[in-house]
C-alpha cells in the first residue's frame, strides 16, 4: 500500500472520526477534524535495540498491551477543504459492534501511527 487511495478503499479499514484538543482551553470540547479511515496493523512492538530505560520512557507507565499501530488517512482529498493529518495528541473514535472505542495518537513516523487504546468503551 503506497497511496492514500489504497487505504481509503482497503477492505479491512474502518471508519473513524479524529478530534484535536483545544490548545487554548484544555477544558473545552475537542475540535472535530473530520472523518477518516483507519487500518490497524497490529500491536506496537518496541524495537529490539531499546534498553529497559528507553522502553520505560516510551511507555511512560502505561500498559504496553494498549499500544497499537495503524495507518490513518483523512477521507477528504489532500489539498481539499476538510483534509487533515492526525498528529500526536489527537483522539480517534472508532465505532465497532455498536460501541465507540477511543484511541490517543501517541506517536507518528513514516505515516505509521502508534495509538494508545482507551480501556473505557463508550456506548
Amino acid at each position: 500500500m503506497t497511496s492514500s487511495d489504497s487505504l481509503l478503499d482497503h477492505a479491512d479499514a474502518q471508519d473513524c472520526t479524529v478530534y484535536r484538543p483545544n490548545e487554548r482551553d484544555p477544558d473545552a470540547e475537542e475540535l472535530e477534524l473530520g472523518d477518516a479511515r483507519i487500518l490497524f496493523t497490529g500491536p506496537f512492538a518496541a524495537p529490539a535495540e531499546w534498553d529497559a530505560r528507553e522502553r520505560e520512557d516510551y511507555f511512560d507507565g502505561c500498559d504496553e498491551e494498549l499500544f497499537v499501530t495503524a495507518r490513518l488517512e483523512s477521507e477528504a482529498a489532500q489539498g481539499a477543504h476538510g483534509h487533515f493529518v492526525a498528529e500526536p495528541g489527537d483522539y480517534v473514535a472508532v465505532v465497532a459492534d455498536g460501541a465507540v472505542q477511543m484511541y490517543y495518537v501517541y506517536d507518528v513516523a513514516d505515516a505509521r501511527y502508534v495509538l494508545i487504546r482507551d480501556d473505557e468503551i463508550l456506548d
